[in-house]
């Protein structure tokens, strides 16, 4: 019986947001103003479409990205904890659920060899076309009012372990790691042994502290991380009991 390990990608694996790291590679590293102005909230993939269409028009070519990409620091602590999720890999499977692309998630477990450590990677799916232009489209279309509609992060999680358990896997517990409001939805849904697992000082950690405050009722334990390290120490402390 294994544990589940979700993560998120950016400000989780990634110390960063790969989407707006990915401006430095425009002129002048910035976008047009109208281009800025072009998002609405809830359409995030569909402005990300509307800036790599911007770069590929500008001349920005797939390994230009690609360096700039993998030039992205990693979160403290992050490369020990995946290290250790490997040495381990026979009680957790891991799996990513982003709102990144497949490219940019491929690119950087690629060049840190970090791929084999995740079972699965659920994001929007990308590709370059024809003209070297970067496509991403939605990951999928689902009725959640509180997710952008190109993601609910819940939907996923639950089709997954549905997934998995029809095949005879069945997770003692899950680990839910990230950092953003769209992991607000999976993370409300966690049951009564699992942990959510939210990144000190951004927006899914405040987010469950005023939720508590307001003595608004939630099933999973709550542990606060800011470094990979803290991670390991509690998945250590998991696997011992």
């Amino acid at each position: 019986m294994k544990i589940l390990l979700v993560f998120d990608f950016d400000n989780t694996i990634i110390d960063d947001n790969s989407d707006t790291w990915i401006v430095q590679c425009a002129p002048e590293k910035k976008l047009p103003i109208e281009l800025q102005d072009s998002y609405k909230k809830g359409f995030w993939t569909e402005f990300m479409g509307r800036v790599f269409k911007y770069l590929g028009d500008e001349g920005v070519r797939e390994d230009e990205m690609k360096r700039a990409m993998t030039s992205m620091p990693f979160t403290p602590g992050m490369v020990e904890l995946l290290n250790f999720i490997r040495k381990n890999k026979d009680k957790f499977d891991c799996i990513i659920i982003s709102d990144s692309n497949s490219v940019f998630i491929d690119w950087v477990l690629e060049a840190t060899s970090f791929h084999d450590v995740f079972d699965k990677v659920f994001t929007n799916p990308a590709a370059f076309d024809g003209s070297g232009h970067l496509t991403v489209e939605n990951y999928h279309a689902h009725s959640c009012h509180r997710c952008p509609k190109n993601l609910c992060k819940n939907v996923v999680l639950v089709e997954f372990v549905n997934k998995q358990l029809q095949q005879g896997v069945n997770y003692t517990r899950i680990v839910y790691i990230g950092d953003g409001g769209n992991d607000l939805c999976p993370v409300t849904f966690l049951k009564k042994n699992d942990v959510a697992m939210p990144r000190q000082g951004y927006t899914l950690q405040k987010t469950l502290s005023r939720m508590s405050q307001n003595l608004e009722p939630m099933e999973s334990c709550v542990v606060i991380w800011s470094s990979g390290i803290e991670i390991v120490s509690h998945l250590q402390f998991l696997i011992k009991e």
